[in-house]
C-alpha cells in the first residue's frame, strides 16, 4: 500500500475539491486533546455512580478498562502512521475491510458521538439550571450548539486552542483534588459524621471489593462513557503538524494519565469520603472541597463540570464532521458535506451536525428527568463507542495479515501485535455482556442493534444505486 493509494479518500476531481484539511493542529493541542479526551463527565459526574456500585474498587475499573483502551489506540496509532494518507481510522476501515467497513464505521461513529453529544448536553442542562433554575431545557441547548459552531466554523487551530484550555481547566480541578485530599489525610481530618480521612477506608467497609464481582462490573458502564473520546487524537491526526512525532507521543502518554487522572483521583476520594457516603448522581468532587472549607466548591466544580461537558461536546462536534466529510469524499454520504469552505473546514458537514446536537433537547422534553435522559443515551453511546473500538482493532488484525511488510517497517507497533488485538476484541465482546447484568444498560444493549440494521440497510441501498450509477454511465458511452 503506498501513501498514494486510490483508495484512501483524499484524491480531488476538481479545483475545487483541491483543498484538504490543514494541519493546523501543533502538538500542544493533540497532547492536550489526548488527555482531555480521557477526563469528562463520565468522570466528574459518573464517579459517585461507579464508586457507589463498586467502592473503593472503582479505580480498577477506570484503570481495567483504559488499559484495554491503551492498545486499541497503539492499534490505531500504527495504521495511521502507516499511510498519512489515512485522515481517520474511517479511511482505515474503508481500505482494508472494503466499502462496507468504511460506511459503517464512519457512520457508526458519526451517530454514536451525536449520541454522546446529546448526553452531555443533557448534562450541560442540569448544571445551567443548577444557577438557573428556571430557564428552559431548549435554552442551554441552543446556546451550546452555536458555540461550539462558532469555535470549529472559523478554524481548526481555534478548535485546538479551545480544547487546550479546556482541557487544562479538568486538569487544574483533578489535581486540585488530589492536592486537597492528601492535606486532608495527612492533617487526620474528621468529617460532620465522623468518618475520618484515612487509607484503611480504602478496605475498611466491606473490603475492596465491597459488592463483589458483580459490583465491580456494574461500574463499567459509566467507566465506557468516560473514555468516548480518547480516540479523537488519531481523527485529528489529520489536522496535526509532524504527526510521525506529536501521535505516539500523544497515545504513549496515556498510560501515566490514567494513573494520575483516573485511578489517583478515584483513590483520593476514597480516602477521604468512606465509599458508602459517596451520593449517586452528585459529584464527588463538590464533596471533598466542601469537606475542605471550600464554601464555593458548589459553583466552582459547576463551572468545571459545565466546561468538562462543553469539551466534549466540542470535541464530538469536530469528530463528526470530519467523518461526514470523508464519507463525503469517499462517495457514501452527499457530495456537499465534503466541501470546505475558504478557511480549508468542512462548514457543511458541521452545520448538520449541530442541528442534530440540538435535536437532542427532544429527550430532555420526553424524559422524567435530565439524569434519566443522560443514563439513556450515555448508554447507547457506550456501546456504539466499544463497537468503534472492537472495530479499530479487527482492522488492525486484517491489516497485519494484508501488509505484514508496513508492519515490519514501522516504528510504531503495537506491544503484543496479533495475540494482544485478540485479547483486546474478546475483552470489548465481554463488556456488551457485562452492560446486560444492569437493567438501565441493558435496555441500551436491546434498543442499539436497531441503528446496525438500518445502517446495514442503507448500505445495501447505497451501494446499489453506486452499481445502477455505474452501470448507466457505461451504457450512455457506449462501452
Amino acid at each position: 500500500m503506498s501513501q498514494t493509494d486510490p483508495h484512501v479518500a483524499t484524491s480531488t476531481a476538481t479545483s475545487d475539491e483541491d483543498r484538504e484539511l490543514q494541519r493546523g493542529l501543533s502538538n500542544r493541542h493533540l497532547q492536550l486533546m489526548a488527555l482531555g479526551g480521557a477526563i469528562g463527565t463520565g468522570m466528574f459526574m459518573g464517579s459517585s455512580r461507579t464508586i457507589n456500585v463498586a467502592g473503593p474498587s472503582s479505580m480498577l475499573v477506570y484503570a481495567f478498562i483504559g488499559m484495554f483502551l491503551y492498545f486499541m489506540m497503539r492499534a490505531m496509532g500504527e495504521m495511521l502512521l502507516s499511510n498519512l494518507k489515512y485522515k481517520s481510522f474511517r479511511d482505515i476501515a474503508e481500505h482494508i475491510l472494503g466499502p462496507a467497513g468504511g460506511f459503517i464505521a464512519g457512520w457508526t461513529y458519526w451517530f454514536g458521538w451525536i449520541v454522546a453529544a446529546m448526553g452531555d448536553l443533557a448534562a450541560i442542562t442540569g448544571y445551567a439550571q443548577y444557577w438557573w433554575p428556571d430557564v428552559p431545557k431548549w435554552l442551554p441547548a441552543a446556546i451550546l450548539s452555536f458555540t461550539v459552531f462558532i469555535l470549529n466554523v472559523v478554524a481548526v487551530r481555534l478548535f485546538g486552542e479551545a480544547e487546550f484550555w479546556f482541557a487544562m481547566i479538568k486538569l487544574v480541578a483533578v489535581g486540585a483534588l488530589i492536592i486537597v485530599a492528601a492535606w486532608l489525610l495527612a492533617t487526620g481530618f474528621v468529617g460532620p459524621t465522623g468518618d475520618k480521612a484515612q487509607l484503611a477506608n480504602l478496605w475498611n467497609d466491606g473490603g475492596f471489593f465491597p459488592n463483589g464481582p458483580l459490583g465491580f462490573l456494574a461500574g463499567f458502564q459509566i467507566a465506557f462513557f468516560a473514555f468516548v473520546g480518547l480516540e479523537v487524537v488519531g481523527t485529528a491526526a489529520a489536522e496535526t503538524r509532524n504527526p510521525e512525532k506529536n501521535l505516539p507521543m500523544a497515545i504513549n502518554a496515556i498510560p501515566v494519565r490514567l494513573a494520575l487522572f483516573y485511578v489517583l483521583a478515584l483513590a483520593a476520594i476514597c480516602v477521604v469520603i468512606p465509599w458508602r457516603s459517596v451520593v449517586p448522581g452528585e459529584s464527588p468532587f463538590v464533596a471533598v472541597f466542601g469537606l475542605a472549607g471550600f464554601g464555593a466548591a458548589a459553583s466552582v466544580m459547576n463551572f468545571v463540570l459545565l466546561t468538562a461537558a462543553a469539551s466534549s461536546d466540542n470535541s464530538g462536534i469536530y469528530s463528526t464532521s470530519r467523518m461526514m466529510y470523508g464519507l463525503a469524499r469517499d462517495g457514501q454520504a452527499p457530495k456537499g458535506f465534503g466541501k470546505l469552505s475558504t478557511r480549508d473546514v468542512p462548514q457543511n458537514a458541521l452545520i448538520v451536525s449541530c442541528i442534530m446536537l440540538f435535536g437532542g433537547v427532544v429527550f430532555l422534553y420526553t424524559s422524567d428527568t435530565i439524569i434519566e435522559a443522560f443514563t439513556l443515551v450515555t448508554s447507547v453511546a457506550s456501546l456504539l463507542f466499544l463497537f468503534t473500538w472492537c472495530l479499530i482493532v479487527i482492522c488492525y488484525v486484517v491489516y497485519r495479515r494484508k501488509y505484514p511488510e508496513l508492519h515490519e517497517k514501522s516504528t510504531f507497533k503495537m506491544p503484543g501485535g496479533v495475540v494482544m488485538a485478540w485479547i483486546v476484541i474478546f475483552f470489548f465482546l465481554a463488556s456488551v455482556v457485562i452492560l446486560c447484568f444492569e437493567e438501565e444498560t441493558r435496555r441500551a444493549v436491546f434498543v442499539t442493534p436497531i441503528w446496525f440494521l438500518l445502517i446495514i440497510v442503507a448500505y445495501l441501498i447505497h451501494s446499489r444505486r453506486r452499481r445502477n450509477a455505474g452501470t448507466s454511465t457505461a451504457v450512455s458511452t457506449g462501452r
